[in-house]
């Protein structure tokens, strides 16, 4: 009886928790589910369900040249961004972790700097030192390059961070060096590959992080040099089905490339 009694316990308690969480999994894909209806309604005003459904407004929204425009650059500025992050912070966080262990102190307090700082107040220095000669690149995608980087270093160092922690570096390189491998071939063939989910997790936030950034783009470039959310920014006034199309848009985009890096992660644990 006391066993079947826990039994009974330890399944109510189970069907608590899933009830809770399909409780919020309905409330954050309510919005979702929301935003997409509206983007496909031809009119929904006070009746509970739209009037008619369409496709009008993503057909008007991808024919938009602006609109493919503002995408292409904040995927070059992004993808740009992610590279620069990769190369930098890739082999630091290995140095530090693996050669200067005491610098781990002082690198846990320069990571937080870039949310230390509001975007508002960094974008007005950024354009003290950077609207004149010899540095004038206000107005340019350099400049965005170079701040979207200084944001995607927390993510980048505290991903890699934990991975390395977790992988016993000291005894990999070690047993490498052991087998005849220069530290170099190490980080390389054995280290980068332990690491691989935690470098694409890192990825993934930054570039979801990066191409919903509005702040700094729409002072530092403004239309200067478009991007999405500022395309988003620009057009607030027209259609609000057109807008929710757009950032339905952006939701299944950054949904694909969410799937398609876990497929590839998968596939190489499989090989």
């Amino acid at each position: 009886m006391p066993n079947k009694r826990a039994t009974s316990l330890a399944d109510e308690g189970l069907w608590i928790h899933k009830l809770v969480l399909i409780a919020v999994a309905a409330l954050l894909a309510l919005p979702i589910i929301a935003t997409f209806i509206y983007s496909i309604a031809t009119q929904w005003g006070a009746t509970v369900l739209p009037d008619g459904l369409t496709l009008k407004w993503y057909l008007q929204l991808w024919q938009d040249p602006r609109f493919l425009q503002a995408f292409g650059r904040s995927l070059i500025i992004c993808l740009g961004t992610l590279v620069l992050s990769t190369f930098v912070m890739l082999p630091m966080t290995f140095v530090v972790f693996y050669r200067f262990p005491r610098l781990k102190p002082l690198m846990d307090l320069v990571i937080i700097m870039p949310f230390a700082i509001p975007p508002v107040v960094s974008s007005v220095g950024l354009l003290q030192l950077f609207a004149d000669e010899p540095f004038a690149l206000v107005g340019t995608p350099w400049i965005l390059l170079g701040t979207y980087f200084i944001i995607a270093v927390p993510f980048m160092y505290r991903a890699l961070a934990n991975s390395l922690q977790g992988i016993g570096l000291h005894d990999l390189m070690d047993a490498a060096h052991l087998l005849g491998a220069s530290t170099t071939k190490a980080f390389l063939l054995i280290i980068v590959p332990n690491i691989r989910k935690g470098l694409l997790v890192s990825l993934l936030v930054s570039f979801s992080f990066l191409m919903g950034e509005f702040v700094l783009a729409n002072i530092l470039v403004g239309t200067r040099y478009e991007t999405l959310q500022i395309y988003l920014y620009n057009m607030r006034h027209t259609s609000g089905h057109f807008t929710s199309a757009l950032v339905m848009s952006y939701f299944i985009f950054t949904l694909l490339l969410t799937w398609v890096a876990t497929r590839l992660s998968r596939q190489g644990d499989t090989v």
